[in-house]
């Protein structure tokens, strides 16, 4: 009993989480980084886990858990995301974790794959995951450039399934044909796995207005995934992996728009009738070698990423409404060779150590018409004028660190460790960072952990392409203001503190609070006519926030509740200023402003009841306080309205292979806004979707 109140006492009292194992032996909690995924019938494994060996918090979910989501596999990665504490939902399909904007690391089977070139679609399939860890916090060394969130995602393998595979469709409100297929199986000691998903809907892309029904916002989605394995000895495999991606998108129309140039002679044009285009493509193969040799674990993996996005303009429409007509092209390549090792020193260390090395070659593009204008930028003729800027540069990463776990004794773990980073691109530049943790179990139900790491945050490489400032001089895209410094990288300080406290064998509760200090903090923002974001600094930038976390699992009843607040501020714009009115510039350079994809209050939950083993009934939510907007003459000075999505679905097993689902998505149809569309680097206004109702069959042989 004492035990007890000592550690709601600590819950109260400190803010942190320790993600913790539900019901695993001492010996588990204190050794294990990742939870297998946890097959039980009928529930909901969600698993707040925290891993002292790493030093960081992390959140599971694994398939029991993906399959209770509403629309099940049939959920993006991102939207999967969102039940985990801490995640806010931006428009575009965009993701911000603890306060940061992007900067989110994918691994695949502990293979890290380059970040793609941002757009609208998801690169990896639901329908590939056997549990996705999303690692949070002050990360042990080995991971790097991208930390706001880790997400390490274990596909299925052949090597534990039967030959066979599952074919099914989910479809239903605004045009969602969504069919997926895939095959699995194992022969002597080959295993491999096979997935295709197809996608279209007619809402690709947020509505920019309240309508239930977007005008002209057409989808196809096409992803696929492969996963050769060959068992070359008992403890050493060789893993092909590859996935491709081919998506394309209508850019949805705002109805309320008017024409402000014209256009040889003509000076009227039905908003309505625009069509923009956007295609997003990316690729990536990998080849890895897993194995032990004596007392060390190892992995080399060769890796490419193949990125692309290309926007296309609707020529005279862009040019009546904007005085500017671009054809937008992004594209970059990206190999990689990664090495990881562990090494048992006797019984109480373990020795991490690694190299990354990268090379990514990025190319930039932009055809665009223009109108010739005056000095005060009114336009001067209505016949347009061509202006084109081509750019490439190829950039380097380079990698190494170590790092050791020591357990000194049964109920504490100490973290330390360090890694070099060294990138060139468009500026050279490096940083030594040391990292540190320390977590201690107080007893077999309550762990408590502080951590610290530095971390160094380059610029994306493929998002990067410095203006040519007087290209448009005479031109209705004319700039405001000619001030354009490079990106540089981000240079942050995290400190992270936590309990977690297991009340009962189904019920864990766990706190976590953290403060990230930055210099040359990053941002994001959408300038121009294609949806793509490009980065900028801020001088200083100031976060910090707390966690809630709370998990119940038992008998035919699971549930999770997620709480989260945060804030988030910088100042001084020091970078990419050309992108910004005079008046911002003035105001941010001397006053702390907060972050756009700032959310004061985020939170999710959700619970699910198994009627009989063939029955399920779930139900989750989705809330936030809103995102940042302009307000008084402040840039982000105010903030959206709030908003609650309620989702539900019922879903039903039978005959031994056939799998049935019936969910709604915004059961009471409560339209939200996410963006108005002002706001530090918010080029447009987006809503939250409006309410749908989808079927679902799955059948498996």
């Amino acid at each position: 009993m004492k035990q007890s109140l000592l550690a709601a006492a600590l819950l109260i009292g400190l803010a942190g989480r320790v993600d913790a194992a539900d019901t695993q032996s001492d010996d588990t909690t204190a050794q294990t980084t990742r939870l297998s995924a946890i097959h039980v019938a009928a529930s909901r494994t969600v698993r707040n886990d925290y891993a002292p060996e790493l030093g960081s918090s992390s959140y599971t979910l694994d398939r029991t858990t993906i399959e209770a989501l509403p629309l099940g596999d049939s959920t993006p990665v991102n939207q999967v995301l969102l039940r985990a504490p801490g995640v806010v939902q931006d428009s575009y399909g965009q993701l911000h974790i603890r306060g940061d904007h992007a900067n989110i690391q994918y691994r695949v089977n502990d293979v890290l794959i380059p970040s793609s070139i941002g757009g609208f679609g998801q690169n990896l399939d639901t329908h590939i995951v056997e549990s996705m860890q999303l690692l949070t916090g002050a990360l042990p060394a080995q991971y790097g450039y991208r930390t706001a969130g880790v997400v390490e995602i274990t596909t299925r393998t052949g090597e534990h399934l039967d030959n066979g595979g599952s074919a099914g469709v989910t479809a239903g409100s605004f045009g969602t044909w969504n069919p997926n297929l895939s095959l699995h199986g194992h022969q002597g000691d080959w295993s491999y796995f096979f997935s295709a998903n197809y996608l279209q809907n007619d809402v690709g892309i947020e509505n920019p207005t309240s309508s239930r029904k977007p005008i002209h916002d057409h989808s196809n989605q096409r992803n696929a995934f492969g996963l050769l394995s060959y068992a070359i000895a008992p403890h050493v495999h060789l893993d092909i992996m590859a996935g491709v991606t081919n998506n394309r998108f209508d850019i949805p129309d705002n109805a309320n728009a008017r024409p402000s140039f014209d256009y040889l002679g003509r000076n009227d044009f039905d908003a309505r009738d625009l069509n923009e285009r956007q295609r997003e493509v990316t690729r990536f193969g990998v080849l890895a070698l897993h194995g032990r040799a004596g007392e060390t674990d190892y992995q080399l993996a060769l890796s490419q990423r193949y990125s692309a996005v290309n926007f296309h303009p609707d020529t005279i429409g862009d040019l009546m409404f904007n005085g500017l007509a671009s054809r937008v092209s992004r594209g970059s390549r990206a190999s990689g060779f990664q090495a990881d090792f562990s090494t048992a020193l006797g019984d109480t260390h373990t020795l991490g150590y690694g190299i990354y090395l990268n090379r990514e070659q990025a190319t930039s593009g932009n055809d665009s018409l223009v109108f010739p204008a005056g000095p005060d930028g009114r336009q001067r003729s209505d016949v347009p004028i061509r202006v084109d800027d081509h750019q490439h540069i190829i950039g380097h990463q380079y990698t190494v660190y170590v790092q050791d776990s020591w357990t000194p004794t049964e109920h504490l773990t100490i973290n330390l460790g360090a890694r070099a980073d060294r990138n060139k691109a468009y500026l050279d530049e490096g940083q030594v960072s040391p990292r540190a943790s320390l977590s201690y179990r107080i007893d077999d139900d309550t762990t408590t952990h502080v951590a610290y790491a530095r971390y160094f945050t380059p610029a994306p490489t493929e998002l990067v392409a410095p203006a040519n400032l007087h290209l448009y001089d005479g031109t209705t895209n004319q700039l405001s203001n000619t001030e354009d410094s490079r990106v540089k990288a981000e240079r942050s300080d995290y400190y992270d503190i936590g309990i977690q406290h297991r009340f009962t064998p189904a019920l864990t509760v766990g706190l976590d609070a953290y403060h990230r200090e930055a210099r040359h903090l990053q941002d994001e923002g959408q300038f121009g006519a294609a949806l793509i974001y490009l980065p900028f600094n801020y001088a200083k930038g100031r976060i910090r926030g707390v966690e809630l976390s709370v998990n119940y699992d038992s008998g035919p009843w699971s549930a999770f509740f997620n709480l989260a607040q945060q804030r988030t501020k910088a100042r001084q714009l020091t970078s990419g200023q050309y992108n910004f009115q005079p008046d911002d510039l003035a105001y941010i350079a001397t006053h702390w402003v907060h972050l756009d994809h700032e959310q004061r209050l985020t939170s999710s939950g959700g619970v699910s009841y198994a009627f009989t083993p063939d029955w399920k009934f779930a139900a989750d939510y989705l809330f936030g306080s809103g995102l940042r907007r302009d307000g008084e003459g402040v840039p982000n000075g105010a903030h959206m309205p709030g908003y609650l999505q309620l989702n539900m679905s019922l879903s039903h097993h039978f005959d031994d292979h056939w799998n049935a689902r019936l969910a709604v998505i915004n059961v009471l149809d409560r339209g939200y806004e996410l963006r108005d569309g002002t706001g530090i680097g918010v080029g447009a206004p987006q809503f939250g979707p409006r309410r749908g109702l989808y079927a679902s069959l799955q059948r498996d042989f």
